[in-house]
């Protein structure tokens, strides 16, 4: 994840607060569970509403719903089981066994899998803490377990639900950066002179630029599920709808689109690294013209992917009138056209997707 070195900007990042934030959401869940089974319920078990409670808070809502149904139907397998097991077999030594067997075994369904191991905790809560003590009061465990996912799911609706729209726009604002800084290192090198292993490394930071997006990706999803069930979309949903109404605020560009976009950019910069890469390990003698405003054209490119509100000229203009004052010129070698048709393709369609960022700079936030 992109990150600025110092403690101040590391606490303000916005997965370090959310990180704080489900911390404070288990504590408040569990802790809420627990006095409600205790003096409420007046339970012999307390542990067991703030132990589902505790499973059900996850990072969104949509998650806590998804995991909180399996989890009451996983521990309500697991009390059903502890008590056909202890009530028909007693309980010892391999007829606990036996009850982790079924419990392990039923983790494996897959419509409960991702909270299919609570049969078999459930089971060594049940079996271990005094079964013939709680044999006559199955459905106090079951209220007990059903408290703790209305209480987890709750404190995740109500205590502020994440929407991790900031991280995602912190990735796709590090990538397109790193991508114009890289432009902006190929035209300085260009203009004058360049070797492989300068080559190589906007080579390599492309690669890392490939990794990062992979990363942002992952998040972008995140954050479109963080938006399911979640009363904060709502609410921004009709204060986006009174902007747009009022003429304040356009429709936001996807992040997909824009990750698709990136993605593609990444590819093209990546086929420029290549073709200077290769360029540099053989002796060529460049076309003064071309190299001069090619750099100048990769230059802007990056000014203007880097920071949308950099004021740069016409790019494509200037792109496609050196691509027709280079088809006019006799004086090149056929040697050279592959290498010059090359970089001027990779760079229009960079070009293209420039223009596609700054239009979508809504959904950029500085870092």
């Amino acid at each position: 994840m992109p990150h600025n070195g110092t403690p101040t900007n590391f606490l303000r990042r916005p997965e370090f607060t959310t990180d704080l934030l489900q911390i404070a959401k288990g504590v408040i869940a569990a802790t809420g569970a627990w006095w409600l089974s205790d003096n409420v319920l007046d339970s012999q078990m307390p542990f067991l509403a703030p132990w589902t409670a505790l499973l059900t808070v996850h990072a969104t809502v949509y998650r806590s719903l998804s995991r909180g149904v399996q989890t009451t139907v996983a521990s309500a397998i697991g009390v059903g089981v502890s008590f056909l097991i202890g009530s028909y077999l007693g309980v010892g030594l391999w007829t606990f066994a036996l009850a982790m067997l079924v419990g392990l075994a039923g983790a494996r369904l897959s419509w409960i899998r991702d909270e299919g191991v609570a049969i078999a905790t459930t089971a060594i809560f049940v079996l271990g803490s005094g079964f013939d003590s709680q044999q006559p009061l199955l459905a106090d465990r079951l209220l007990e377990i059903a408290l703790g996912v209305a209480v987890g799911i709750a404190v995740n609706l109500i205590v502020l639900p994440p929407l991790r729209d900031r991280q995602a726009k912190r990735y796709i604002d590090s990538v397109n950066r790193q991508m114009g800084e890289v432009l902006i290192d190929m035209s300085k090198e260009f203009t004058s002179s360049w070797d492989t292993d300068s080559a190589e490394g906007w080579f390599e930071r492309t690669e890392a630029m490939s990794r990062e997006l992979d990363s942002a990706w992952q998040t972008v999803r995140f954050a479109r599920e963080s938006r399911r069930v979640n009363p904060r979309t709502a609410i921004h949903a009709e204060r986006r709808n009174r902007q747009s109404s009022a003429g304040e605020a356009p429709e936001k560009e996807s992040y997909e689109n824009i990750l698709l976009r990136a993605d593609e950019g990444i590819s093209h910069l990546r086929n420029l690294a290549r073709t200077l890469r290769d360029a540099s390990s053989a002796e060529r003698d460049w076309d003064d013209e071309f190299r001069e405003e090619w750099a100048a054209i990769v230059a802007e490119a990056g000014r203007s992917i880097a920071d949308p509100d950099a004021e740069v000229g016409p790019i494509f203009d200037r792109l496609e009138k050196l691509s027709a004052s280079i088809s006019q010129d006799r004086r090149l070698s056929t040697t050279s056209w592959p290498i010059y048709g090359s970089l001027i393709t990779s760079l229009r369609h960079i070009v293209v997707i420039v223009d596609d960022v700054a239009s979508a700079r809504d959904t950029r936030e500085s870092v």
